[in-house]
């Protein structure tokens, strides 16, 4: 292994144990969310209440020394209350663009299903293009430039399920769950001592970020392996049990979400392996099934996992 591989490794190893410094036990969650970051994807965490998830997303922005801004969504907050707004200055005699908190490298939506359809629709241009457009007028982000957000299952009071537009723009959807007897106690200590949460260190600077995502693009993925990702995502388009399959859009974060993962396991290529690891938290979200409601995501984890199963896998 050469001393670029090293480096590489050493600078994801770091932020691991960055963030595990205050998520204990959940060591495939935070492998997935810096699977997330390097893939340049967005990161949506669903969970009950109290599990963790804001301070998931906390642990990962604060693990990196990049502008960091949480928006807590709300019922009344607004579309300018998110990119922005133009003032006018009499002293000038013309207006000015006020940037909103949209204009940082890690964004933490906290609860972003309490908003409205209006206030969410906000974040689709930013989430997708890295820009956002106020007034005719086109402002950049800041590279790297991640949402990390966070909401309560759709069935909860008080919430407004995301439209499939914006599901579709989050990379992966993961769960944080509730923490192991061991974990459990870890945290209790915390407050026993007076500290309810751990400083997380900054390991990574926006430009080791750049780097990193740069280095996981370089990762090889063989020709047969790309034809069976395309092979599972042709059958979600043709499963009688789904409404809606995978997008285009869906397959290139897989895509991409695999690269990432070799990358973190220390590969410099993917194997058959990272897509069924990769599958359920990158497609899930993304499905449209015939049958709705609180039984939809058990519905789709089994389909898809008839759809693995009926695919022969490359040697």
């Amino acid at each position: 292994m050469n001393a670029l591989e090293t480096s590489t490794r050493d600078k994801i190893s770091a932020l691991r144990e960055a963030i595990a410094r205050t998520i204990k036990g959940k060591q495939e969650t935070i492998g997935l969310a810096i699977v997330t970051l390097l893939a340049e994807g967005h990161l949506l965490i669903e969970d009950v209440p109290g599990v963790g998830k804001t301070t998931l997303g906390h642990a990962l922005a604060r693990s990196l020394d990049c502008k960091f801004h949480r928006i807590q969504f709300t019922s009344d907050l607004l579309p300018s209350d998110v990119l922005g707004v133009s003032v006018y200055n009499p002293k000038l005699n013309e207006f000015e663009f006020k940037e909103g908190p949209i204009f940082a490298n890690i964004i933490l939506a906290d609860e972003i299903n309490r908003t409205t359809p209006k206030t969410q629709s906000a974040l689709l241009e930013a989430m997708n293009e890295s820009q956002v457009t106020i007034e005719n007028a086109t402002y950049p982000l800041p590279r790297p430039f991640m949402v990390v957000a966070t909401q309560n299952p759709v069935e909860h009071h008080g919430t407004y399920p995301l439209p499939e537009s914006q599901l579709d723009r989050f990379l992966m959807r993961i769960e944080v769950g509730y923490p192991d007897a061991a974990a459990e106690k870890e945290i209790l200590k915390r407050f026993t001592n007076g500290h309810s949460q751990y400083t997380v260190p900054s390991v990574l600077t926006p430009d080791e970020v750049l780097f990193l995502q740069d280095e996981s693009r370089k990762v090889h993925i063989d020709e047969a392996i790309v034809d069976y990702m395309i092979h599972i995502v042709n059958r979600t388009r043709e499963h009688q049990e789904i409404e809606l399959g995978i997008s285009p859009r869906g397959t290139a974060a897989l895509f991409r979400a695999t690269q990432a993962l070799a990358i973190v396991e220390g590969r410099s290529f993917v194997i058959p392996d990272d897509i069924k690891r990769l599958l359920y938290p990158v497609f899930e979200h993304r499905l449209v099934m015939v049958r709705s409601g609180a039984r939809s995501a058990a519905c789709a984890r089994a389909v898809l996992e008839e759809i693995v199963d009926q695919t022969t896998v490359p040697a």
